[in-house]
């Protein structure tokens, strides 16, 4: 793959787009900018370090009992700084009626998150092993606290901190990801939290191939907790291919596996996302 950087200008004029296609991720399904599953150091959004960007996006995975709906929206501040929201919703479908919740009941989280860039630069760091580094957080809370909290939660909100490392090698057209994770959220939060005295490291990782500039394909694994006494939970994976179809719209479409979700095992399906940015 042939990849031309353009030098930086000089002008500080702020400007509302100027990234390489793929290069600010898409959003995941917590609101961040990264992959389906999990963030990367990446700020979303097209603004370069001379401006600010914005994304929006709306995800959906149909796997054996349930649908899990994401969407949201987020602002990327100088390639610097990434702030974000993202309502995120389990449909139950008719395994609620078998857990004694009504067919069709939801349980839903909103999420906000912050993410800072602290050094690097995926793009412009092609001559260095320095990936770009980035800190973040998520708040999140359940609009179903009775509920999760009758489950075996402790809590009905909670924050989760990370640090994200992306390196993408253009010359080899590659992006490897790596991000570490403090929570205590079970099942991304969407059934309450642990705690502070439950919180854990979990890693979370990803590697893409970029086919070409306008599409990559890849893989993603989370760890996550296991926290709850009456259902286990599973660590996610997927693989997935992202298209750039312009500067201003990604469809990704993939394979996830969610394990199990609250005593229903092997949740595998299809899931698509398609994000709006600028």
């Amino acid at each position: 793959m042939t990849v031309v950087v353009a030098p930086v200008a000089a002008s500080q004029t702020l400007e509302p787009g100027g990234k390489l296609l793929l290069t600010r991720g898409i959003s995941n399904v917590e609101g961040s900018g990264g992959g389906g599953l999990t963030p990367w150091a990446l700020i979303t959004g097209n603004g370069t370090d001379r401006g600010v960007g914005t994304s929006a996006h709306y995800s959906y995975a149909a796997v054996a009992d349930f649908d899990v709906e994401s969407f949201g929206a987020a602002v990327g501040l100088y390639d610097r700084l990434e702030l974000s929201w993202s309502q995120m919703t389990l449909d139950t479908r008719e395994a609620g009626a078998a857990l004694g919740l009504g067919e069709g009941y939801e349980i839903g989280q909103d999420i906000w998150g912050a993410k800072l860039r602290i050094a690097g630069d995926a793009v412009y760091g092609q001559d260095t092993w320095l990936p770009q580094i980035a800190v973040g957080l998520q708040y999140k809370t359940s609009d179903r606290g009775d509920l999760v909290k009758a489950l075996g939660a402790q809590e009905d909100e909670g924050i989760d901190v990370y640090a994200s490392a992306t390196k993408l090698f253009l010359s080899e057209s590659i992006l490897a990801n790596a991000t570490l994770r403090y929570t205590s959220a079970n099942q991304t939060g969407l059934l309450g939290f642990m705690g502070d005295t439950e919180m854990e490291l979990q890693p979370e990782v990803s590697l893409g191939y970029m086919l070409s500039r306008k599409l990559i394909v890849g893989g993603e694994y989370r760890f996550k907790p296991d926290n709850l006494a009456f259902a286990q939970e599973d660590d996610y994976f997927d693989v997935f291919g992202a298209y750039a179809l312009n500067k201003n719209l990604t469809l990704t479409a993939g394979y996830v596996d969610l394990g199990s979700i609250a005593t229903f095992e092997n949740q595998r399906g299809l899931y698509l996302s398609a994000q709006i940015g600028f």
